[in-house]
């Protein structure tokens, strides 16, 4: 797949539980989305009345120009879908019709929340590798379809600094998908899982119970305790 930028796509609170892995108790934590663009994850979640912040440059503009935004691209990107069928699973959204409307009803329970949740404060302007939190603000990060996947725009400097970034705010982080747009395991994962290792944090990838990529159904987790962690894998 070929993106001139990062597109502004989100997902629904069912696609971060199946992402991230995220328990029943990782859901009553105080979680920041970083990069969360328009997904509904917040809006379901404050339904719930469960604590998340979204941060995200995108939310510099207003919603109708999100969604002008979103109307610019989703044609071009699922025809390109359509026009690769090997390089996609459709166990979760069925096929590219599908996700094209899962998209769409994501985006309309985020336009329908985007206002009031600013106000609130849960959408706030904000881009790696600089979050403006005091340290230790959040329990979990979780940075969704940015770092990684669009490894061939960012630097492995700018992924190094952004985890750390991200493990100053919270004591945890994951980070879902580890392919990169060309269906690739980014070559950041490994020198990232090293570096932060050395520092004293556990870092694994996990599998998750999530594939649209083909391949792509691993998170990475990284997080300051040293206590061992199940049904990892490197």
């Amino acid at each position: 797949m070929k993106l001139e930028k990062v597109v502004p796509f989100g997902r629904s609170l069912d696609e971060y539980k199946n992402m991230f892995a995220l328990s029943e108790g990782d859901l009553e934590k105080a979680i920041v989305g970083v990069g969360d663009g328009p997904a509904s994850f917040n809006a379901e979640m404050w339904g719930l009345g469960k604590s998340v912040v979204s941060i995200d440059p995108l939310y510099v503009f207003q919603a109708e120009e999100i969604e002008r935004q979103f109307d610019a691209v989703v044609d071009d990107i699922i025809e390109q879908v359509k026009s690769t069928p090997a390089d996609w699973v459709w166990s979760y959204h069925g096929s590219p019709d599908y996700l094209k409307q899962n998209r769409r009803r994501v985006l309309r329970r985020f336009i329908a929340d985007y206002d009031g949740g600013k106000a609130d404060g849960r959408y706030l302007v904000g881009e790696l590798p600089g979050l403006d939190f005091e340290d230790g603000r959040f329990e979990l990060a979780l940075c969704s379809h940015l770092l990684f996947l669009y490894s061939g725009h960012l630097s492995y400097e700018f992924h190094l600094a952004s985890i750390l970034e991200m493990l100053r705010v919270a004591a945890e982080v994951r980070i879902f998908p580890l392919l990169t747009l060309m269906l690739e395991r980014s070559p950041y994962v490994q020198p990232v899982m090293k570096a932060v290792t050395a520092m004293g944090f556990l870092a694994n990838v996990e599998m998750v119970n999530y594939e649209l990529q083909k391949g792509g159904d691993e998170m990475l987790r990284i997080r300051r305790s040293a206590r061992p962690l199940n049904g990892g894998r490197a």
